[in-house]
Order: structure tokens, then sequence, then C-alpha cells
């Protein structure tokens, strides 16, 4: 395919149907709304590869490209993007929905392999996250005598 040539037919609304399932409708609706002549053709690139190429191939699921996901963000220090799948994960379709529980585990093993303070900071955006959806108990603080 040439610059100048239009991608397969399908690609991109295979894509589309994808990111809608993954991040749901108002994320994509969001940054739909937020083209303009600048980045519109990312955005198509995006649809059309990560969310088609990538997240449409079957052997792997949903499920684990999340933990995938989540676990590659914070090897690369992309914050915005790993609340972005924070959110996503609690909000997905309950066959690929990740728990408070499991994103904690991604965040613990993140600590060994990124770093306590790569580790630390997940766990702020993840707290704010979790309390934000009304998902975290409030830890209660024992009397000291």
């Amino acid at each position: 395919m040439t610059a100048s040539s239009s991608p397969p037919p399908g690609d991109y609304e295979a894509g589309l149907l994808n990111r809608r399932r993954i991040l749901g409708d108002a994320w994509v609706d969001k940054s739909l709304a937020n083209r303009n002549a600048f980045n519109s053709e990312f955005q198509e690139l995006i649809t059309r590869h990560a969310w088609n190429d990538i997240w449409g191939r079957p052997a792997l699921g949903d499920k684990t490209r999340r933990f995938m996901v989540l676990s590659m963000m914070l090897g690369i220090h992309a914050y915005e993007e790993f609340a972005m799948h924070v959110r996503a994960a609690l909000d997905g379709p309950p066959e690929s929905r990740l728990s408070p529980e499991e994103i904690k585990e991604v965040i613990m093993m993140a600590a060994i392999y990124c770093g306590v303070p790569v580790a630390n900071h997940a766990f702020g955006i993840a707290t704010a996250i979790l309390r934000e959806k009304g998902l975290l108990a409030e830890h209660k603080k024992e009397d000291k005598p």
C-alpha cells in the first residue's frame, strides 16, 4: 500500500468496534469529537492498526491484553494511558473486566520489574480512580494504645 492509497475497507470499522468494546462508547466518542485536521490521520491509524490489527487478533483475548497494556503503560511511564486503561478495565464487559485486586497485582509486579517509584505513582492513580468509582473501601485506622 502506498502512502496515498486507502486502507482495506472494513479495517477502520472493525477497529472502531474493538475500540468501543474495550474503552467504552463515551471515551471513543470524546476522542473522535476531538479530531481535527492535524490529528485525524493519527486517529484513523490507531483505530485501524492498534484496535483492528492488534486488539482484533484472537490468540490472547481481551482480558490478557488488558493485563499486558496496563503493564506496558507502567513500563514506559505512560501514566495518562495507564489511567485510561484502568478505567476501561474496571468498566469493561464482564468477560474481560479486571477487578481492583487484579489491577493491584499488576502494580505490585511493576514495583519489581519497573521500579518502586513507578508502582507508587500507579497506586496513586489507581486509588483515585477506585475512589471516584466507589470501588475502594476506606481503610479504618486502628487506634494505637
